[in-house]
C-alpha cells in the first residue's frame, strides 16, 4: 500500500490516530513503524500494519515534525481580514484519503460572521462531506472548528454537518477537479 514517496517514520511517543475512512481512534505505541503518505493542512495520513490513519498535527512530534503555528491577524483587522484568514484556515484542512482540501472540494457550503458587542465573533460554517455514511465526517467538523477557533477574535465556532444538497464532484472547484484528474 505505501509506495516510493511514502515517508518511513518510527514514532517517538505513544499518540493516537483515527482510522480512515471510519473515524474510529486507535492508540499507536512509540517505536511503531508508521508510513507517512500524505502531510498536508499540518496534519499527517499515514500507513500503518494495512491501514490508513490521520494523526493530528498536534502530534505531530510523535512523528518528528513540526507543529503548525497558530493564526495571527494583522493589528486593527476587520471583518474582512477575519472571514478571509477562516477561509485559509479551512484550506490547510485536507480530507484524508484525497490531497485536496475541504474549501476546493466544495465541502463548505457557507460561512457566516456575527460580531458581538465586545468585539468578538461567533462563526456560523454549514459543510458537508463526499458520502453520507463517511466515518471521518465528525473529524473533519472538530477539525474546522479547531482551526477557525484558533483564530484571534473568534470565541465560538458553529459547524453544522447537512447532506442537502448532496455533494458531487461538481461542487468541486475546476482546480481540485483537474488535480483529481476529472477534467
Amino acid at each position: 500500500m505505501y509506495g516510493h514517496d511514502s515517508e518511513p517514520v518510527t514514532l517517538t511517543r505513544d499518540c493516537t490516530a483515527i482510522m480512515v475512512p471510519v473515524g474510529d481512534p486507535v492508540d499507536l505505541p512509540a517505536g511503531a513503524l508508521v508510513y507517512i503518505t500524505q502531510a498536508m493542512g499540518g496534519n499527517f495520513t499515514i500507513f500503518f500494519e494495512g491501514s490508513l490513519m490521520r494523526i493530528s498535527g498536534s502530534d505531530a512530534d510523535a512523528l518528528g515534525k513540526e507543529p503548525v503555528k497558530p493564526p495571527e491577524l494583522p493589528e486593527g483587522a476587520g471583518d474582512d481580514d477575519v472571514e478571509a484568514l477562516i477561509w485559509d484556515q479551512m484550506r490547510t484542512i485536507y480530507d484524508p484519503e484525497i490531497p485536496i482540501n475541504i474549501v476546493e472540494l466544495g465541502l463548505i457550503y457557507d460561512c457566516h460572521i456575527r460580531k458581538q458587542e465586545d468585539g468578538d465573533r461567533e462563526i456560523s460554517i454549514r459543510m458537508t462531506v463526499t458520502a453520507p455514511g463517511c466515518g471521518m465526517g465528525e473529524v473533519l467538523l472538530e477539525d474546522v472548528r479547531d482551526r477557525v477557533s484558533a483564530i484571534p477574535t473568534i470565541s465560538k465556532v458553529n459547524v453544522e454537518l447537512v447532506f442537502d444538497p448532496p455533494w458531487n464532484q461538481s461542487m468541486m472547484s475546476e482546480a481540485a477537479r483537474l488535480q483529481a484528474g476529472l477534467l
